[in-house]
């Protein structure tokens, strides 16, 4: 049966033999029927660091979030959304598709802040595209709350911005959009799930039942 490809893993045909598995996390199926319980629903709250992708495996062989966490945790878990490579801050990893549904759902419009740090201050008309959405690839942005952060140093220009969608670089074209570039991009809330002061990049936690609850409600 095993030689034949009609034992799953995790959805994935096993063709060796040998291969271990846990009953408590793994979902092993014969001929698409399930032989084993439902995996148990988990979601951690990871801060990605910069330069780290959020794929399971990637061609040019670039470090991804699942090689922050240890194998055993990792195992059966995918992300609920993205976060560009070269940006920073929490993602969300789950077994959860439901929850998973909710957070990506072009529909479900779940909030995002980011910190972001602009190459030039805003003016107000740039601010207020912002806020009413701008123009990509033909199709106009959600609008987006944006506020200063006043910081110690001047030279930087650091904003406050909530989305609710998205888009491939969007935080990045947006600044593009109105001559301007996003140099540093963290993301600090998902939903209702703010960045504790503690966590670290490559840290991470277990999301409580009760804050898997409260996101799926947002």
């Amino acid at each position: 049966m095993i030689a034949a490809g009609r034992v799953k893993v995790n959805n994935a045909p096993v063709t060796k033999m040998g291969v271990l598995v846990d009953p408590k996390i793994d979902i092993i199926s014969i001929d698409g029927i399930p032989i084993s319980s439902p995996a148990q629903k988990r979601a951690y709250l990871l801060y990605k660091p910069a330069n780290i992708i959020c794929s399971a495996k990637d061609p040019e062989k670039r470090r991804t979030v699942f090689e922050l966490i240890p194998a055993e945790i990792a195992a059966g878990l995918h992300t609920a959304g993205r976060l560009d490579y070269d940006a920073e801050g929490l993602i969300i990893l789950t077994n959860d598709g439901d929850l998973t549904h909710h957070l990506t759902h072009p529909g479900g419009h779940v909030s995002k802040v980011y910190l972001v740090r602009m190459k030039k201050k805003l003016e107000k008309s740039e601010l207020s595209k912002f806020r009413s959405g701008v123009d990509i690839d033909g199709v106009q942005t959600l609008p987006a709350e944006i506020s200063e952060v006043q910081t110690d140093n001047r030279k930087e220009h650091w904003y406050r911005i909530v989305l609710r969608e998205g888009r491939k670089n969007q935080l990045k074209r947006m600044a593009q959009s109105l001559g301007n570039e996003a140099r540093k991009i963290i993301r600090v809330q998902i939903g209702p799930i703010k960045m504790m002061e503690r966590m670290k990049p490559a840290s991470f936690r277990r999301l409580k039942k009760f804050e898997i609850d409260t996101l799926k409600r947002t």
